[in-house]
């Protein structure tokens, strides 16, 4: 298998689980420990704004670019924040992911959102997604995900309600034409 760093894993639309029913994942880390991922089109009913005033993070300017929603990343840690931006330095806790992905995970970067000095481009999430070692590839070996490599563009342009249809054209097939079985040649 492959290493699915800076890809999407599509939920196949057969996958049942109701946290990765439809889902698009944006693969940050996957080696010989497991992987991890953060889910990009489930929005929880809390705004970027109501998430910093609930840390009590002073936001002195109301800005529509805080209006933007805040995502379910997965249901592992959903207590932590996740934020996946466009390159930026500069954040206490920062890792680069790809030539136009990074992801930070310290206050610093929340403060500066607070601020009116967020990423240009940027995606906040509560919580990851997780997979033991060997987990995820019995996973795809099931049928339960398709992959493609990962687009900015679906993160941080797409609207969340079509993030997976956008993933899935992607593909150049009819998703919804594919059977749940697993074959072999």
């Amino acid at each position: 298998m492959s290493n699915l760093e800076n890809h999407f894993l599509i939920a196949m639309p057969g996958l049942k689980d109701p946290f990765f029913q439809r889902s698009v994942t944006y693969i940050c880390e996957h080696n010989d420990s497991g992987a991890m991922g953060l889910i990009i089109n489930q929005p929880v009913d809390v705004t970027v704004e109501g998430l910093l005033q609930q840390l009590e993070i002073v936001v002195p300017d109301k800005s529509k670019a805080l209006q933007r929603p805040v995502y379910a990343g997965g249901p592992l840690a959903r207590d932590r924040g996740f934020v996946l931006h466009s390159p930026v330095d500069g954040w206490r806790s920062s890792m680069r992911l790809s030539d136009d992905m990074m992801i930070t995970t310290s206050k610093d970067i929340l403060e500066a959102m607070g601020q009116g000095k967020a990423p240009e481009h940027y995606l906040l999430t509560l919580g990851y997604a997780g997979w033991d070692p060997g987990q995820l590839e019995q996973e795809l070996s099931e049928n339960s995900w398709l992959t493609i490599p990962a687009d900015a563009d679906i993160i941080f342009n797409t609207p969340s309600p079509e993030r997976w249809k956008r993933a899935t054209a992607k593909l150049g097939i009819d998703v919804w034409q594919l059977g749940p079985d697993v074959g072999h040649a």
